[in-house]
């Protein structure tokens, strides 16, 4: 048996295309997508680029440098392990549906709806956090270039651009995708590197390892030391998320049952290594902390480097940073879009007919892509009354997606040996690790509902208790409407399923 950690030797060859069909789909998508290609999808997903600067003012607020390194490597652990068991779960399961298809196959049709539904709302969050995020620094870097002032209006403008970019690209095929993807790891690893490194040589102070391991700031009203350093845990999660983005991608990925498991843990503990360089470069950079929570650029990173390098060197940076994000959003609305597509193509959408229509030109879910980005720009929406707005969404994205990733493990642990794992598995430690991954998933899902600062009011509190509780009474709602139409097929092949998937061909 071979494990996540050891093989014997190359995978052996499977006919994905047939495997498909076994699993119920007749295959519609363009395979184009290489191993590292489909690696690269969810490390730009992750993008501690995007991540880890947009939330770095958070946790300046919430424990401090303490909580940010300690906690990262942490929950870097935990979100190894999630990872590991979901990736033997998408070996066995290689659809575009990805995790409500496994839900629905090892548990039954109502658990891959609502495993679906939160699903999608993260997917669909993900992409309003991440370019809202590069709106938002884009507006930093033009005020610290041209003086211009990122009103909550002009970022919605700037994120409004960002998302018509993400969608003309999206709509080339995946060949430019993965191609994509592909520069964004060499970028994200290079700009790493050329930021660490320019904040390690160029100031001549920097902070003190005891301070950046050691010091604890709170910042959020709460007096529980415990309590923050909890909450404060969000930077790192929320950055760890979307690696389920190679699954998604299976259905456009050579080798897919064996390449898009590998993608889920490469992505992750890749991005686990060079995340922690990165907090710890901008730690110990940090020359005035006050100053840094207080930046006029709205962006606390953009004053690290503003201090550290001068606002030429700072520029710089930020480009480089921007462009990484950018690729990070790219990749999230690939990755949202294939999930429209496939919940579409199994009735649970409103208007699912439209939305698993296919280009026959390009072989990419065109109206997918569309509803992808125009709900992502609605969820952004709030940002324009409320500072407190784009906190709510990075929630909104970590408490849809993080428990979708637990439900399939969760019933393959329950199937026990009517599990039947894929060429990719961890053998005897499936089960301790799936353990570990259920236990964090759910302690987490429990924390992120709680309120961030103190005294909670309408602007301060938390709101992913409230998006949780709607997108549930949402999925409840629509179930009694769809669930006559929605069902994952036992097996492709009768003339009304080819019939219908002939339909969605455009």
């Amino acid at each position: 048996m071979s494990t996540a950690w050891s093989s014997s030797g190359p995978a052996p060859h499977r006919d994905e295309e047939q495997r498909l069909r076994e699993l119920g789909y007749q295959p519609v998508l363009a395979r184009r997508m290489g191993g590292f290609g489909n690696f690269a999808i969810s490390f730009s997903v992750i993008s501690i680029l995007s991540g880890c600067m947009t939330l770095y003012g958070f946790g300046l607020n919430t424990g401090g440098p303490a909580v940010m390194m300690w906690g990262w490597a942490g929950v870097g652990l935990f979100v190894l392990c999630v990872g590991l068991a979901l990736a033997e779960v998408t070996s066995a399961y290689p659809t575009s549906g990805a995790l409500y298809y496994m839900a629905d196959r090892l548990g039954g049709r109502a658990w891959g709806w609502y495993t679906g539904w939160l699903n999608l709302l993260g997917l669909l969050g993900a992409i309003a956090g991440i370019d809202y995020g590069a709106a938002l620094f884009t507006g930093a870097l033009l005020n610290l270039q041209w003086g211009f002032d990122p009103t909550p209006e002009s970022t919605m403008v700037i994120f409004a651009c960002v998302l018509l970019l993400h969608a003309a690209l999206n709509l080339f095929g995946v060949r430019l995708v993965s191609v994509l993807n592909s520069v964004s790891v060499w970028w994200h690893l290079a700009g790493v590197a050329i930021i660490v490194g320019a904040l390690a040589i160029v100031p001549s102070h920097h902070q003190s390892p005891e301070f950046v391991f050691t010091e604890f700031v709170n910042d959020t009203g709460w007096s529980n030391p415990l309590y923050v350093s909890a909450i404060g845990l969000l930077l790192a999660q929320y950055t760890f998320s979307g690696y389920d983005a190679s699954a998604h991608l299976s259905e456009e990925t050579s080798n897919a049952s064996v390449s898009a498991a590998r993608g889920i843990v490469r992505a992750i503990w890749v991005s686990w290594a060079a995340g922690f360089v990165l907090l710890a470069g901008l730690t110990f950079a940090i020359q005035d902390y006050a100053g840094t929570q207080a930046s006029a650029t709205g962006v606390p990173p953009a004053q690290i480097l503003i201090d550290a390098l001068g606002t030429g060197g700072a520029t710089a940076m930020l480009l480089i940073v921007i462009v990484a994000q950018l690729f990070c959003g790219n990749a999230e609305v690939a990755a949202a879009s294939r999930m429209v597509f496939a919940f579409s193509r199994d009735g649970a959408l409103p208007g699912s007919r439209l939305w698993r229509r296919v280009s026959s030109a390009t072989q990419t879910p065109v109206l997918a892509v569309w509803l992808s980005v125009a709900v992502a720009c609605v969820l952004a929406l709030p940002s324009l009354y409320s500072e407190t707005a784009y906190g709510a969404v990075t929630a909104i994205n970590v408490i849809g997606i993080t428990p979708a990733y637990a439900i399939p493990i969760l019933l393959r642990l329950r199937a026990g040996d009517r599990f039947r794992p894929g060429p990719w598995h961890l053998g005897r430690w499936s089960k301790p690790v799936g353990w570990v991954a259920v236990v964090w998933v759910a302690l987490v899902t429990v924390l992120f509902c709680l309120p961030q600062s103190s005294p909670v009011t309408v602007d301060s509190m938390n709101y992913a208790s409230i998006a949780l509780a709607v997108v549930l009474l949402l999925a409840t709602i629509w179930w009694f409407v769809a669930r006559r139409s929605y069902g994952t097929p036992s097996a492709y092949g009768t003339a009304r399923e080819q019939a219908e998937i002939a339909e969605g061909i455009v």
